[in-house]
């Protein structure tokens, strides 16, 4: 059964590119959300096998969202993305529970070895 994503980012650009590469490599989408509220409400409604969470979101962000998620699931998967590639939010996106970081724009193979790596 394919693994499934849920895709957190306010660029809609964004998560259509995700979308794209990670649908071409065999993986189910289980929603998109524009912010870190909407991530924490798709992510208890689908419980999906992994989230891939923009860092720099409105309402709230993402390191904030991760942190609400792993208290709901400590056991979630998160794979952290940002275009800042800031050593600080690095460091505290992977001690709050991230699994992986990936910087935008992104590269297809580095996403999916990233995914690979987490779920499988």
């Amino acid at each position: 059964m394919a693994k499934s994503i849920l895709i957190c980012d306010d660029a809609a650009f964004m998560r259509m590119m995700i979308r794209d590469i990670l649908v071409k490599n065999g993986y189910d989408i289980a929603g998109e959300a524009e912010n870190g509220l909407r991530a924490i409400e798709k992510y208890t409604e689908t419980k999906p096998d992994l989230v891939m969470m923009d860092i720099t979101m409105p309402e709230m962000d993402g390191i904030k969202a991760l942190k609400e998620i792993k208290a709901i699931d400590p056991a979630a998967n998160v794979i952290m993305c940002s275009a800042m590639g800031q050593q600080a939010m690095v460091i505290e996106s992977i001690q709050s529970g991230a699994k992986d970081f990936i910087v935008k724009p992104f590269q297809a193979d580095r996403v999916l070895e990233a995914v690979k790596k987490v779920v499988g």
